[in-house]
């Protein structure tokens, strides 16, 4: 490995629904060094998704002395370090510090009656202020939900944190988020740049409690002498702010100016395109881009490598096999079968599902089982059930006259060339595969924005976004696909009141 100058190295520390990922990268998007480590979920109840901060804190502090030994460098090389997580994942702390609860996650449901509360008393009032629709995704109804069920967590809370703000904290002891997070809680008045009062008192939230606002490359602090003991840091490593993931993966893939798209093949599923300002609608979701000036309107399925995972845990999993073996075969046997899969359809429901149906109820199933369907079948019916929502995404962005024709695809699910292919026949885009796809890329190059390596974010992500393959539509497939979508749509229709009636009978 070639040397490296004392401190040009940048490092970048993501948060996932089920790991934690630090990565380091030097000034020209080389990644150097990587090492992830898995995080817990808990789900105490139906419907729950949380995970315990201190996880994260732990994670840290093994991963990065990995990715230092892995690149070859001593932590004194690192010229900065930046965060990127899930948006609306709240962390509650006391006034001495102290977790009150566990965070909850984003795919979480326990908040679907405070939900649709919410929408049909103040939905109009909350579109206009926060620019989204309420759903038990977002932090406005999670709070709302604990106002009601955990009055004494609300009374104790002193500090409101987005997850990768707390995770930062551990390391400079500051207390600050960004807009695009902001923006995430729906606690945020994105017009006049400030909390909203008005959405707090929906939540019975005290505003006090919300932090101040930065820039996402703002330098808030730098690593104190306790962090750099526990994680294997240098103290005084200048630690830049961060952003949301979607927004940093969004900029990481290259996906920096107005129209450009991109497909997330992630936990969740998700489409995202590029635009001037935000475009308020029901169905689609708006947030500030990491690049100055630019938004990016985004909208998704709950369940995509979710749901990959889980057909690879419950029916892929032998005595023996590696789980990295199991989701290989998978895709080999998704390539042997021919599109339709024979006319086995998957809708991923397995936790509800979002746009374009925002219905905690709504539950997965295979539709149209026949004696001649086997594994392989399954596994091409999982990738096609996935894309087809996907489209069913799509199709909200161009109802809204926003529609793309190239997307950059990043997301675990993106290492799949026979995924990738599916994706672009059924959404009839062609679709871009940049070099390096994670989060944890994108927080080491708003790392590198901070302290001034890259002029900018523009030249940040001309410099290192580079893209490495294209899976272009196939003519026939795009037309197959377009008529298989009909039947999956026909089909997710005349399910949904069986799938509401079935979640009311088990509660």
């Amino acid at each position: 490995m070639s040397a490296v100058p004392e401190k040009t190295c940048l490092m970048g520390i993501d948060i996932g629904a089920g790991s934690l990922k630090t990565m380091i990268i030097d000034s020209s998007g080389r990644v150097r060094g990587s090492a992830a480590v898995d995080i817990v979920t808990h789900s105490p109840h139906p419907l729950w998704s949380e995970q315990d901060p201190e996880d994260w804190w732990k994670a840290v502090c093994t991963t990065v002395p990995m990715a230092l030994k892995e690149a070859g460098l001593t932590a004194g090389q690192i010229a900065a370090i930046s965060f990127s997580a899930g948006a609306h994942t709240p962390v509650l702390e006391d006034g001495q510090g102290r977790l009150v609860r566990p965070a909850i996650l984003w795919n979480d449901q326990r908040s679907g009656a405070e939900s649709r509360e919410l929408q049909e008393k103040y939905g109009d009032r909350i579109l206009a202020i926060g620019l989204n629709r309420p759903a038990p995704t977002w932090t406005l109804p999670q709070f709302l939900w604990l106002a009601r069920h955990e009055p004494d967590a609300v009374r104790r809370t002193a500090r409101v944190y987005v997850a990768k703000d707390w995770l930062r904290s551990r390391l400079t002891g500051t207390w600050e988020t960004d807009r695009t997070e902001a923006v995430g809680t729906l606690l945020f008045d994105a017009a006049n740049d400030r909390w909203s009062p008005e959405l707090c008192d929906m939540a019975h939230w005290d505003i006090a409690t919300l932090p101040p606002l930065v820039t996402p490359t703002t330098i808030v602090g730098q690593v104190t002498a306790a962090a750099a003991r526990a994680a294997g840091l240098a103290e005084g490593t200048p630690v830049v702010c961060g952003t949301s993931d979607t927004s940093i993966e969004t900029f990481g893939a290259g996906s920096v100016r107005p129209g450009d798209g991109t497909v997330k093949l992630a936990t969740a599923g998700t489409i995202s395109v590029v635009s001037r300002e935000p475009r308020v609608h029901p169905t689609l979701i708006n947030y500030p881009l990491a690049v100055p000036g630019l938004w990016y309107t985004i909208t998704g399925t709950n369940s995509c490598a979710s749901a990959h995972r889980w057909f690879r845990d419950r029916f892929m999993m032998g005595a023996g096999t590696s789980g990295s073996a199991a989701f290989a075969e998978i895709d080999r046997l998704a390539a042997t079968v021919r599109p339709g899969a024979e006319g086995l359809l998957f809708h991923p429901y397995l936790q509800g599902e979002r746009a374009p149906y925002w219905d905690p109820m709504l539950r997965a199933d295979f539709v149209g089982m026949t004696f001649r369907h086997d594994k392989a079948h399954f596994s091409r019916a999982i990738y096609e059930g996935i894309a087809f929502s996907l489209r069913d995404v799509l199709d909200q962005f161009r109802a809204q006259e926003m529609d793309i024709r190239t997307a950059r695809i990043i997301g675990g699910g993106s290492k799949s060339a026979t995924w990738r292919q599916i994706v672009a026949d059924v959404l009839n885009v062609e679709i871009l595969l940049p070099e390096t796809t994670d989060a944890s890329f994108g927080a080491a190059l708003l790392a590198g924005v901070g302290i001034g390596v890259f002029s900018d974010e523009l030249s940040a992500a001309a410099a290192c976004a580079k893209v490495i393959d294209r899976s272009t539509p196939d003519p026939d497939n795009v037309a197959f696909y377009d008529r298989l979508f009909g039947v999956y749509k026909e089909a997710q229709a005349g399910l949904a009141n069986v799938n509401h009636a079935l979640s009311r009978i088990t509660g």
